[in-house]
C-alpha cells in the first residue's frame, strides 16, 4: 500500500530550509533555480489544494473534518509566519528574492483562503486569532493596502471611497493587536481586499451605483463614513432640482437600483452595526415618504387654486349686466331688505349675496362693501331712476 504524504511537505521544505537565510545561503541560488521554484509554487499550489480537499471529502465523521481543516490552516499560518520572518533578512533586498517572496506569500494567502472559503463551517471563525498571526495579517494587509492606494480610477468619488475603505481598514487593523480580533473579521479584510485588487475601476459605469458600490454593498461594508458619503451623495444630487416632484423622481430612482444589489446578511465589516442594506433602506423610506407627504399637500393646494378659479370664472360668466348705476342698484337692494321683500339675517348679506352677481354697463366686477355704502349717500337724480325703474316693473306687470 502505497503511504501519502503530508501535501505541505514540498512548501515547507521551501519556506524553511531553501527559502531561510539562517539555514541556507540564499544569495547563491540562480535565476534559473529561483525561475523553477517559481514555477513550482504556482503547481504545487493547485496539487495542495486538490490534495485538502481530496482528503476532507474522504471523511465521514464532521468532527474529524473539523480537526483537519483547522489542522491545515494553523500549519498554513505558521509557514506564512515563518516566510514573513525570513523576509527581514538583507538578503531579500534582491530583486529575484523579493518576487519569490512576494510570490510566496501571495500563493499562502491564496491557500489560506481556499480554506477558510471552502470549509468556513469548520474553521471556528469567531475564536481569537493568535498574536503571531494578527502581526502577519497586519503586514500582509499592509502590502495590499498600498496595491489598492495605487489604483488608478476614473471618478473622483470612487478615489474618495477608496480613502475611506484604506482608512478604515488601517485602523481596523492597528485596533485589532490591542483587542481581540477573531478569524471571522480576518477573513472578511482578505476577502474584501482580494476582491477590491482585481476590480478594474476605468470601465465606464452607466448605472447610478459604481462597480465599486456594488463591491461594498454586496459585501455589506456598514462602515459608517461609507455610508454617509452615499447619502450626501444622493441628498446633493436631490439639492440640484427645485421641483418636490422631480426629486422624489430621482430619489425612487436611486432606491430602485439600490434594491436591485445583492447584500450578503451572513458576512459585514462591523458585526455589532447594522446591515448596510438595512440603514440605506430605513433612509430611502423616510426620505421617499417624506416627499410624497409635500408632493401630496402641493397638489392638493394646486387642486384648490384651480377650484377657486374656476368659481371665480362660473361667477364671471353668469353676472346679470343692469341698466343701472352701482349707486341706484343700492338703493333699490336696500328698500328691498328694509321692506322686507327680501329677507337675510342682515342688509350686508343681502348686498353680499346678490352684488357678485351684477355688473352695470360701466363696471364689471362690483364690491358688495361699495355699492353698500352708496345706499347711504343716495343723490336725488338716482333717486328719481330708481322710482322710474320700479315704476317700469309696474306697468310691466300690469300689462300681463
Amino acid at each position: 500500500m502505497m503511504i501519502e504524504t503530508y501535501p505541505l511537505t514540498w512548501l515547507d521544505s521551501l519556506i524553511l530550509q531553501t527559502l531561510n537565510p539562517r539555514k541556507t545561503d540564499v544569495t547563491a541560488l540562480t535565476d534559473k533555480e529561483l525561475e523553477i521554484i517559481s514555477e513550482n509554487v504556482l503547481k504545487e499550489s493547485y496539487k495542495i489544494q486538490s490534495r485538502i480537499k481530496n482528503e476532507i471529502f474522504s471523511l465521514a465523521k464532521k468532527r474529524q473534518i473539523r480537526l483537519l481543516v483547522r489542522k491545515y490552516h494553523s500549519n498554513l499560518i505558521f509557514l506564512l509566519e515563518a516566510m514573513i520572518e525570513n523576509q527581514k533578512s538583507k538578503e531579500f533586498e534582491n530583486t529575484g528574492l523579493s518576487k519569490i517572496f512576494e510570490l510566496v506569500v501571495s500563493t499562502m494567502d491564496e491557500l489560506l483562503s481556499f480554506v477558510e472559503t471552502r470549509f468556513l463551517n469548520y474553521l471556528g471563525l469567531d475564536e481569537r486569532v493568535p498574536i503571531t498571526y494578527l502581526i502577519v495579517h497586519r503586514k500582509e494587509m499592509n502590502v495590499k493596502l498600498n496595491r489598492l492606494r495605487m489604483i488608478t480610477v476614473n471618478k473622483e468619488a470612487d478615489k474618495a471611497k477608496i480613502k475611506i475603505i484604506t482608512d478604515a481598514l488601517s485602523e481596523s487593523k492597528e485596533l485589532k493587536l490591542k483587542t481581540k480580533a477573531t478569524f471571522r473579521q480576518i477573513f472578511y479584510e482578505r476577502q474584501l481586499l482580494k476582491v477590491l485588487i482585481k476590480t478594474d475601476y476605468l470601465k465606464e459605469a452607466t448605472e447610478i451605483f459604481s462597480p465599486l458600490d456594488e463591491i461594498l454593498i454586496e459585501m455589506n461594508f456598514n462602515n459608517r463614513k461609507y455610508i454617509n458619503f452615499l447619502i450626501e451623495y444622493f441628498s446633493n444630487n436631490l439639492s440640484l432640482f427645485e421641483s418636490d416632484c422631480d426629486k422624489l423622481g430621482l430619489l425612487q430612482l436611486y432606491y430602485k437600483d439600490f434594491n436591485q444589489i445583492y447584500c450578503s446578511g451572513k458576512i459585514s465589516y462591523d458585526p455589532r452595526k447594522q446591515n448596510i442594506t438595512n440603514v440605506l433602506e430605513n433612509w430611502f423610506k423616510h426620505e421617499i415618504g417624506y416627499l410624497e407627504k409635500k408632493v401630496e399637500i402641493w397638489r392638493d393646494k394646486l387642486v384648490s387654486n384651480i377650484s377657486n378659479e374656476e368659481i371665480k370664472d362660473n361667477v364671471l360668466e353668469s353676472k346679470v349686466e343692469c341698466d343701472l348705476s352701482a349707486d341706484q342698484l343700492a338703493l333699490i337692494l336696500r328698500a328691498a331688505d328694509e321692506s322686507r321683500i327680501i329677507k337675510a339675517r342682515s342688509m350686508n348679506l343681502v348686498f353680499q349675496t346678490i352684488v357678485p352677481y351684477l355688473s352695470t354697463a360701466f363696471k364689471k366686477n362690483l364690491s358688495y362693501q361699495s355699492v353698500r355704502s352708496k345706499s347711504y349717500n343716495a343723490e336725488d337724480r338716482d333717486k328719481d331712476i330708481a322710482v322710474q325703474t320700479l315704476e317700469k316693473i309696474i306697468k310691466k306687470i300690469n300689462s300681463y
